[in-house]
């Protein structure tokens, strides 16, 4: 029997995030087309880490994306807002006559995803051609956060894509600015006060410090023009 914990993320109130169970981390970099639309994640290099690491949640650390303690020396707010209600309770539907797509606006990480093309909110209810359904299960399964989640209408089951546990340091060379933490294969975030989040397989946490929704990205970062510098 294995003595290793199992993948879990907690949030120090004030404080870093505590990554325990050896999960696998490293950078994935948004992917751009000729038209500058994002169409792939391109997977970076690993981030050597270990079986227990603590990842800067203030984004003042000197020693991105691990804390160094700057949260203390800045009195960093880390107090966290987001809706504790579930995906459901809070998701609006976007209908179509073979997929439907869910949405929960106020996850959105501005990865921008969903605006290639014709984009996700105006393709799907005319999607009924296999590629057309195609492009929209792609575009709701690359969105990080997973604000947006794809459905088959005839069953009701959703296009979500096999995800092992790992964090993700996303990178955005197109706005020239760093990302969220993308939290991949369904690990646990465990508020300050000790509630569990709901589990997911996608979402992403905020890393500069500076989200309205913590203790998760509301894309801020573009705004504020986060570098992670690593």
């Amino acid at each position: 029997m294995s003595d290793r914990t199992e993948p879990r993320i907690t949030v120090r109130k004030d404080g870093p995030y505590v990554v325990t169970g050896g999960v696998p981390l490293g950078k994935v970099t948004i992917g751009v087309d000729e038209c500058g639309d994002a169409v792939e994640w391109i997977e970076g290099e690993a981030v050597a880490a270990g079986e227990q690491y603590l990842l800067c949640r203030c984004g003042r650390s000197d020693r991105k994306p691990f804390c160094d303690g700057s949260h203390m020396d800045v009195a960093f707010d880390g107090t966290e807002t987001a809706c504790r209600d579930n995906y459901f309770e809070r998701a609006g539907v976007i209908d179509g006559p073979v997929v439907l797509v869910t949405d929960v606006i106020e996850l959105c990480a501005e990865a921008r995803y969903c605006a290639a093309g014709k984009a996700l909110w105006n393709s799907t209810g005319e999607a009924e051609d296999p590629k057309d359904v195609e492009q929209v299960i792609l575009q709701a399964s690359m969105c990080p956060s997973g604000r947006y989640v794809a459905w088959d209408v005839g069953s009701g089951v959703s296009y979500e894509p096999v995800l092992e546990p790992s964090i993700g340091l996303i990178e955005d060379p197109q706005l020239e600015v760093s990302g969220g933490l993308w939290v991949q294969g369904g690990i646990p975030v465990e508020s300050a006060d000790g509630f569990t989040n709901e589990v997911r397989n996608r979402q992403t946490l905020c890393r500069c410090g500076q989200s309205k929704n913590k203790p998760f990205c509301d894309g801020t970062h573009c705004e504020t023009g986060f570098v992670d510098g690593l």
